[in-house]
């Protein structure tokens, strides 16, 4: 919760990653809240406020997860709504001609989302969902100590250079 909130003041693409793995720790948890208390609330809240607090923001996921239909896979609406509103951003930043360092990124980094898309077949989504999801597959890669080839770490670097650059934009609006 403490992480969550301070990644969403400081940058976006972080909340978003963090939330989504987040998704994925409560699904591990099986969405029981007992569990999520034993291993995540009590080791790092302390007092009885901030583990009330904690328990409530964690027990609010756990029932829009339930709600929303996203037990076993899939992102909360909370968490899609951000991708949209980021994906908003992103076009309006595309034409605007005073934010050619930006453009400049986007297109270095085009050839990258064409290749993902195009392997992962799924051309329905926002070319910013698959940055992400290209973003959030590689931590998964890296948590599990898995071998990362040279093209795919070239594809993730011109990537979160992008979304680190959409991210400054981001919080530049937010703090207007």
């Amino acid at each position: 919760m403490l992480i969550a909130r301070q990644k969403k003041q400081e940058n976006i693409a972080e909340y978003l990653l963090y939330m989504w793995q987040l998704e994925d720790i409560l699904r591990s948890y099986e969405l029981d809240i007992d569990k999520v208390q034993q291993s995540l609330i009590d080791p790092v809240y302390h007092t009885e406020e901030e583990k009330k607090e904690a328990r409530d923001w964690y027990e609010g996921l756990i029932m829009m997860m339930k709600s929303e239909g996203v037990q076993k896979e899939g992102h909360l609406q909370i968490n899609k709504n951000l991708v949209i509103d980021l994906t908003d951003l992103h076009l309006r930043l595309l034409k605007d001609p005073k934010e050619s360092a930006y453009i400049g990124v986007y297109y270095n980094t085009l050839p990258h989302i064409v290749a993902l898309r195009a392997k992962s077949g799924n051309n329905d989504v926002s070319e910013l969902e698959t940055c992400f999801t290209a973003l959030y597959g590689y931590l998964l890669l890296k948590l599990q100590k898995r071998e990362i080839s040279g093209e795919t770490q070239a594809a993730i670097a011109q990537i979160t250079g992008l979304l680190r650059l959409l991210s400054q934009k981001y919080k530049a609006v937010e703090e207007e």
